[in-house]
């Protein structure tokens, strides 16, 4: 059983866009707008189109979530189509994302040498505690 179920799957020729709606099961609470994003498209095979989550919805008593999710061949066409608050959210959430991997991969870096010492310590505390004894 898959986590996504498909509600409808229309493709709107007059917008030349493919419309999306889907249930994700037990995720409710836990799934984010580009995860969700990154889910539809290994699911339905989008790769290279431009997949906008337009609205995450949650039930209330259910887990389950309801997206609503537009699929465009060309950005271009996208932008003129939807409003550009939404691309503005997408961004900065992007870039928090990508802010926070550069943070991740910088703090092993620092504490690797950190936690070198508190062991080299630990070594000395029990140098020190063998000579009490």
């Amino acid at each position: 059983m898959s986590i996504i179920e498909t509600i409808t799957d229309v493709d709107n020729t007059f917008l030349s866009r493919r419309e999306l709606t889907c249930n994700f099961a037990g995720l409710a609470g836990k799934l984010k707008s580009l995860e969700a994003v990154d889910m539809i498209s290994k699911e339905f095979k989008l790769d290279g189109k431009v997949v906008i989550p337009m609205r995450l919805r949650t039930h209330v008593g259910k887990p389950i979530v309801t997206g609503t999710f537009y699929v465009y061949d060309d950005e271009g066409l996208a932008k003129k189509h939807i409003n550009p608050t939404i691309f503005k959210r997408l961004d900065k959430t992007k870039a928090k994302i990508a802010e926070a991997e550069t943070a991740a991969q910088e703090a092993p870096a620092e504490e690797t040498p950190a936690e070198e010492a508190p062991s080299d310590v630990k070594a000395e505390d029990a140098k020190t505690e063998e000579k009490s004894e």
